[in-house]
């Protein structure tokens, strides 16, 4: 991860210390200012995770993806992702976008993420929890191919992503498949290749920062679910 972090100047910080202490607040979801004594100041560790929004991030996570996929002996990118979403309550005293999601009675935010065959994380949008799936898929998810995307063909979707969004991948040169339980069962039925989003979700539930989101702006819950992938890729690669 070294080589992918931004120099700016003499500095006294040591970033594997500053990367740790993000790391750790993700994890535990405490406060900033309760950050244990050997870390370096909450206020510098701060500094740098807004600094990085969203560039570096971005870039180490997809880094991370990279060398976990190669360890499971799979291409770098993926040629089949899978979208969906969650509806995550908004803490209290906080009103930039925040919506209620009627289907799910969640007042708070809706978080999109696209994911590989394995659950991770190539991408994520952030934003009210009232806002339609394939709309802000279309705006904010994939709003054009991305860098990672040479070898992708296919995007799996439930039938929240018919219509516009279904489009859209047409004209980005992606073919759209519908993976949803059949209507005629009830109760939970895990579908294939689509269930691996759904565990993606569950993983996330174990870092505490994410377990409701904290976050004044989006783009800060969106650095949060990068680096929590971030940490279930560096688990999986360096498991000691």
């Amino acid at each position: 991860m070294q080589p992918l972090l931004p120099v700016h100047g003499n500095r006294r910080l040591c970033l594997r210390q500053v990367l740790d202490a993000v790391r750790y607040v993700c994890r535990t979801g405490c406060q900033w200012r309760a950050l244990p004594a050997g870390f370096p100041a909450w206020t510098a560790v701060y500094y740098y995770f807004r600094r990085w929004q969203p560039v570096v991030w971005a870039r180490l996570n997809e880094a991370l993806n990279r060398a976990d996929r190669l360890a499971a002996d799979r291409a770098a990118t993926p040629s089949l992702v899978c979208v969906d979403s969650q509806s995550a309550k908004l803490a209290p005293r906080i009103f930039e976008h925040r919506g209620t999601d009627g289907g799910k009675h969640v007042n708070g935010r809706k978080r999109q993420i696209i994911t590989d065959v394995e659950g991770r994380i190539f991408a994520c949008y952030v934003h009210a929890a009232n806002g339609h799936d394939g709309t802000a898929a279309t705006q904010g998810l994939l709003p054009q191919r991305p860098a990672w995307g040479q070898r992708l063909v296919t995007v799996l979707t439930d039938n929240g992503y018919r219509g516009g969004f279904a489009a859209h991948l047409q004209a980005l040169g992606l073919r759209h498949e519908l993976a949803s339980r059949p209507p005629s069962v009830r109760g939970f039925v895990p579908v294939a290749k689509r269930w691996v989003v759904e565990r993606t979700f569950a993983w996330l539930a174990c870092f505490r920062r994410l377990a409701v989101d904290y976050e004044f702006t989006p783009a800060s819950h969106q650095a949060w679910l990068l680096i929590a992938n971030s940490t279930m890729c560096l688990n999986r690669i360096c498991p000691n």
